[in-house]
Parts: C-alpha cells; structure tokens; sequence
C-alpha cells in the first residue's frame, strides 16, 4: 500500500506543478490582454481562482503525504518514545477526523453545486471546480489511515514514531 500512496502521491505532485504552470500562463495572459493590448478578459480571474484552490488542495495531499504541514517538532521530539506515540495517535486520529468532514461535507458540497455553471465561465460546472474537496479529503483520509494504523503496529515504536514513517521513500 506505502508503494501505491507513493506513486499517488508523485503524480499528485506532477498535476499540481501542471496547474501551477496553467495559472501562471493564464494570469500573464490577463495582464498581457489587459495592460498591453487594452482589452481585458471577463474570465480569467475566476478561473485562475479555481486553479489556486485546486494547486493548494492538491498541494496539501503531498505535503500531508510528505509530513511537512505546521507541527510542533521541538516539543514533541523531547517526550519520551511511550508519550511520543500516545501523542502521534492521537493528533493522527484528529487529523484523520478532519479529513472524513472534508471528504464528506466536500461529496454534500460537490453535488448540491454540480448542476450550477461559473459566472464568467458558463461551461465549468461547479461541480467540477467542488470536486477538489472529496477527492483531496479521500486521499488524505487514506494516508491518514495508513500512518495510524503504523504508528498502532510494532513498527512505530522500534524506529521512533516521528522518524519511522515519513512519508516518502526519498527522504
């Protein structure tokens, strides 16, 4: 399963640096239609919105994967390896909670909105741009899952919880 996540993961890794490039190539054509040639495009703003919010989302499941999202190191790397799992399970269970209201406020969200069109882009469906959610939280829900259930095995507790599982078998 880590084997699957990893390469998830990396092709996760590859859309986001596409939809980095997208918005970048669409946000200098809206400066370039607007200050150069003095006709602004009604669309691009949105729509390069959408694609921010997809890069970060997307982002997140890599960064999560990677274990490199805001944690507090210092402090729990000086308790003792007994406390330092009890304390890794249970900010894991949290996290791992957060993700299912992702995942499932996200589905809710995704099809209440599928059917309603973008304002200045009448032919993405919202439902679409909403789709980020569900998904992102599903994957992320799977990562948590396979570092909890980790972090309970016998694995954890040789290594140090912190080191054992980082994520990536480049690190």
């Amino acid at each position: 399963m880590e084997r699957l996540l990893n390469r998830s993961v990396g092709v996760l890794e590859w859309w986001a640096v596409v939809l980095l490039v997208l918005m970048v190539v669409l946000v200098s054509l809206g400066v370039f239609f607007r200050y150069v040639l003095n006709a602004a495009l009604a669309w691009y703003d949105e729509f390069a919105s959408y694609l921010l919010v997809w890069l970060t989302f997307y982002g997140a499941v890599v960064v999560s994967h990677r274990r490199r999202h805001i944690a507090f190191e210092m402090l729990v790397d000086r308790l003792m390896p007994g406390s330092r799992k009890i304390v890794d399970v249970i900010a894991e269970s949290l996290v791992l909670g957060f993700q299912i209201v992702l995942f499932y406020y996200g589905w809710l969200l995704m099809r209440r909105m599928g059917d309603e069109t973008a304002i200045s882009v009448v032919w993405i469906k919202m439902g679409w741009v909403y789709s980020v959610l569900p998904i992102t939280g599903g994957l992320m829900l799977l990562i948590s899952i396979h570092r909890l259930l980790h972090l309970l095995s016998r694995k954890g507790e040789e290594k140090g919880t912190a080191a054992a599982w980082s994520g990536s078998s480049s690190e």
